[in-house]
């Protein structure tokens, strides 16, 4: 502890943060800018977005509560936290929805300019917080955001509403203060974003050094807290979300194979923002296409293929849905394509702007007849970026669909990611054919892969289409035991890709009474849970898969060596169905499906319940 200015200067290893308001009041933004300055000065960080389903929910009301949630630390951060320790929130429905999760004894700031009646009528606050002792036990401190911010802009002539929606840059220069971070990264980001806005430049940069200044000369705060760097890897680094890792994963696939790159797209939240992303890259030979609906991007991006481009297409859980027959085309044919799909809650419509791991079933079998495709599952925001590069290079090099799972969470969330070197980054390697002697359009090579002949190559002419292909020839094919023999290929080939992929690695004992087995974006939950489990004095272990199909060779062998076998997963049991079918073993599922990522401490309480106090 030291002092500053006379105020107490707390350390802190972590420090979990909610803003919150209407979808208005520029919660993201804020939230946004925040964690882009706690990356600047070295924290570890995982952020947490939480969007309102509804479009336009009214002002003031629970449904259109915003919120973005932060956590970030002096050491490795897994997960944006499971409870806040400070709650900013802009008005009463902020403060209803997200006071059930603050920790006990947590900060909570109030624009209690705010907190009148309509507010509070909106709300459905029969009493004022501010005033019932409803908020005992927390470190209230109520700031008059709103008046604060129209004083410190009187001069900037904005409109009374441009000047209302500046006080989100109040509240965020407030948290800087309190926290330590440096104002002069935003400063210089709203000069660039607003330039040529001279009044809302002045908007932004007052409110935001008025809320700096204002914790720094009121007696509210006793006060501000340190948190140290974190001790990350060498190298330069930038805060980024899944998104748009996916999307610079698949420039750099393009790079590294050679191949110009196609996107085929339909908007759909909350994959959009790949194809926004993409859409920036021109310069590199990247296409984007917003096709009408679903099946005209993916069935876009399969031609895409058959012409010679790395071709992708990016969608969410209903969009898969509408995919699926285009996707037994890409099977039949045997071009290379990747299909991402961003899983949000359902089914149908569901919880679009929420997470879950809902479409694992729908990925591994949800198409008509036997058409297997690789899938594949990223973990974090950062690994997005190299699992992107790696679908790419599967589906290259076998001649078949990808499909890659991320999820709402992990699209939308942030952390710190280390710049690679073009250097670490293997080429893929491309084989097209170009020899017309002998050529065949369905004979296969050691990994049962198909030849790419590229259309407008003279005398490489063969037939494409649905209808079931005969082997070797590629003509249109009735015969039952050539369609046998197809599918037995077609199936071999995906479960070849084992030979490419790397085997599973155990974190802790390699044998014992308990396993934790995870998929994609529950990698944070469960690593920060079993660390817990493990300071408390449990013995367990745990492996995450990344490939789900083929799963690695020694999954089976890993399985069989622990008594008990956890699977955590935001569905009822996808993952667990799947392995006690090829594995015969029975497992333990822990589900829960709430639009957000799984507790850490729950985890933990469920790992100790299994193992029975045992340490």
């Amino acid at each position: 502890m030291g002092k500053n200015n006379g105020k107490e200067i707390k350390e802190l290893t972590d420090v979990t943060v909610m803003f919150a308001g209407d979808s208005g009041d520029g919660m993201q933004l804020t939230g946004t800018q925040f964690s882009d300055t706690t990356a600047f000065v070295g924290n570890d960080l995982s952020t947490l977005p939480d969007y309102p389903a509804e479009i336009r929910a009214p002002l003031g009301t629970t449904y259109g509560v915003s919120g973005f949630q932060l956590h970030f630390g002096s050491s490795e951060v897994y997960t944006p936290g499971d409870n806040p320790d400070v709650l900013v929130a802009m008005n009463p429905a902020a403060l209803k929805v997200n006071l059930p999760n603050l920790k006990k004894h947590g900060i909570i700031i109030l624009n209690v300019d705010s907190f009148d009646k309509k507010n509070l009528g909106l709300a459905k606050y029969e009493s004022n917080p501010l005033e019932d002792n409803s908020l005992a036990g927390y470190r209230v401190f109520p700031v008059a955001i709103t008046t604060m911010t129209i004083e410190a802009l009187k001069d900037c002539g904005l409109k009374p509403k441009e000047v209302a929606r500046s006080k989100n840059f109040f509240a965020l220069g407030l948290m800087y203060w309190l926290f330590n971070r440096p104002i002069e990264p935003t400063l210089e980001w709203v000069g660039e974003k607003f330039g040529k806005n001279k009044s809302v430049v002045c908007g932004n940069s007052k409110a935001l050094k008025a809320g700096y200044y204002y914790g720094e000369n009121t007696q509210l705060f006793a006060a501000r807290y340190e948190v140290a760097k974190a001790e990350l890897p060498k190298g330069t680094y930038r805060s980024i979300s899944g998104n748009e890792a996916t999307a610079l994963g698949f420039v750099a696939a393009s790079k590294l194979s050679g191949l110009p790159l196609f996107l085929g797209s339909y908007p759909i939240t909350p994959a959009s923002e790949i194809l926004h992303f993409l859409s920036k890259y021109k310069k590199y030979g990247v296409k984007t296409f917003q096709a009408e609906d679903e099946i005209a991007g993916i069935s876009s991006a399969i031609g895409a293929s058959f012409g010679g481009s790395l071709a992708i297409t990016t969608t969410s859980g209903p969009g898969l849905a509408l995919k699926t027959e285009a996707t037994g085309l890409a099977v039949i044919t045997e071009l290379p394509l990747v299909i991402v799909n961003v899983q949000r809650g359902g089914p149908s419509t569901g919880l679009p702007t929420k997470t879950e791991q809902a479409d694992l079933l729908q990925a591994m079998y949800g198409r008509n007849g036997e058409s297997p495709v690789a899938v594949l599952a990223a973990t974090t925001p950062s690994d997005c970026f190299y699992m992107a590069i790696e679908a790419s290079r599967l589906a290259l090099k076998y001649m078949a669909p990808v499909i890659l799972l991320t999820d709402g969470y992990i699209a939308n969330g942030a952390e710190p990611w280390r710049i690679p070197h073009v250097n670490e980054l293997e080429k893929i390697v491309v084989k097209k054919h170009t020899e017309v002697e002998g050529f065949q359009p369905y004979e296969r090579d050691e990994n049962l892969s198909r030849p790419w002949a590229v259309p407008g190559t003279p005398g490489l002419e063969h037939r494409i289409g649905g209808l079931e292909k005969e082997n070797i020839t590629g003509n249109v094919s009735y015969d039952a035991a050539n369609h046998d023999l197809m599918c037995h290929l077609r199936a071999e080939k995906i479960e070849r890709m084992q030979n490419d992929i790397p085997e599973l690695v155990v974190d802790g004992d390699q044998e014992g009474e308990l396993l934790v087995l995870g998929w994609g974006g529950t990698y944070g939950s469960i690593t920060e849970a079993v660390n817990s489990a493990r300071k408390e004095g449990y013995k367990v272990s745990k492996t995450h898969l990344k490939y789900i199909n083929p799963f690695p060779k020694n999954l089976g062998e890993i399985l069989l060596k622990f008594d008990n076998v956890l699977i955590p997963e935001i569905n009822l049991g996808q993952l667990a169905k799947i392995i006690r079918d090829k594995y015969l073993i029975p497992v333990i599922q822990f589900n829960k499906m709430r639009g957000l990522p799984l507790r850490t401490y729950e985890i933990t309480e469920k790992i100790a319940e299994i193992l029975g106090g045992a340490k």
